[in-house]
């Protein structure tokens, strides 16, 4: 099962829902309007609750005969014997599957605290818009997008999306993630444009505080609201910068470079001497620059801005995956993150310092 969703047997559904949109292969619930976070719970199989559970060893030779549940089948099993101190196990109440063990400080963060959570960055109601939620794995681990009620404008008519992300987990690894990023709506491109000096990101630990810390939502409210007026600033700025054709191709040749190798090698001018799949990569960011319909209206054509998005956008449109779960981490955690927010330096520092050409009136 490579898209690794939940799947429950008792209702016979995956654990995700999507609005209006298809998305991981195609399963869990699509749903045409935005749902409030109780029905999102539901229409992604949230709807359930973890506890933890003292864990014990068992004793060999203390082998019993168990009824089943219902009393049809009798099976052999051992009794509980010996505490096992300061260690417990995490269980998902519903299906009573063991999600992980964690020690005695962990504290369960349940799924409707999750959503509580973003309910209460913009007050609840129609503020916030609910646009997929799941379960991976045995539900050990979740995920929720939502999606800000306030755009980003760049130029007069391009508009980026502000969007939320959470993830936590309940088998005792990672903390409680939230996170801001914009998307852009023309091409759907996720930007991950984390500032210099700055995090858009919001980690919780699972401790005994972790709930009290997660309603202080206004932090990463405050992150989001800061953060987008720089990013609405320095997108606009970059939108009157002009970039020449051979400005764009040496600012993705550096941006896709993979390792300080290439790097020294392109600042040699030994660029022949990169490997084959280096160099067909730039050819494929730079031929989406130049011909992809987002990248040929006024913020993007022959602009800086233009160039920051050719590399975004050729991974969430262009470029060749496995599947969706392989391009959603490459664009969350991964290769394509990692070359957008070079990008996003790359940009940066070259809008701050005047080398490129000129700016437009």
């Amino acid at each position: 099962m490579s898209h690794h969703l939940n799947y429950n047997s008792r209702t016979d559904k995956h654990s995700f829902f999507s609005v209006k949109e298809k998305a991981w292969h195609g399963l869990g619930t699509i749903v045409e309007s935005y749902p409030t976070s109780a029905e999102a719970l539901k229409f992604a199989g949230l709807d359930y609750t973890v506890e933890k559970r003292p864990l014990f060893t068992v004793d060999s030779h203390n082998l019993v005969t168990f009824k089943s549940p219902d009393g049809d089948k009798m099976y052999d099993g051992f009794l509980p014997d010996i505490l096992v101190p300061n260690y417990y196990s995490t269980v998902r109440t519903d299906t009573e599957e063991v999600l992980g063990v964690v020690g005695k400080d962990y504290r369960v963060v349940q799924n409707t605290e999750a959503f509580s959570f973003f309910d209460s960055i913009v007050g609840g109601g129609d503020g916030i818009l609910y646009e997929t939620a799941g379960a991976l794995g045995k539900g050990e681990r979740i995920f929720i997008t939502a999606k800000l009620p306030s755009y980003i404008k760049v130029g007069k008519d391009d508009l980026i999306e502000q969007y939320l992300f959470l993830t936590t987990s309940h088998d005792g690894f990672g903390s409680i993630t939230a996170a801001f990023t914009p998307v852009r709506i023309v091409c759907n491109n996720t930007l991950n444009a984390a500032l210099k000096n700055s995090s858009n990101v919001v980690r919780i630990r699972h401790s005994s505080g972790a709930n009290d810390r997660l309603k202080q939502a206004h932090t990463l409210m405050g992150i989001s609201g800061r953060i987008g007026y720089e990013i609405e600033s320095i997108f606009n700025h970059w939108s009157r910068v002009r970039i020449t054709d051979a400005e764009l191709k040496k600012l993705v040749q550096t941006a896709m470079a993979p390792n300080r190798e290439v790097l020294d090698k392109l600042q040699k001018g030994l660029i022949d001497e990169a490997s084959g799949v280096y160099k067909n990569i730039v050819d494929e960011v730079y031929t989406y620059a130049m011909s992809a319909p987002s990248q040929l209206i006024d913020t993007t054509k022959g602009t800086l801005f233009g160039a920051y998005n050719a590399v975004t956008g050729y991974y969430q449109n262009a470029r060749k995956f496995k599947d969706s779960e392989a391009k959603f981490k490459s664009i969350i955690e991964g290769t394509a993150k990692q070359r957008g927010q070079s990008a996003f330096d790359l940009c940066l520092d070259l809008g701050k310092s005047g080398n490129i050409a000129f700016q437009l009136n």
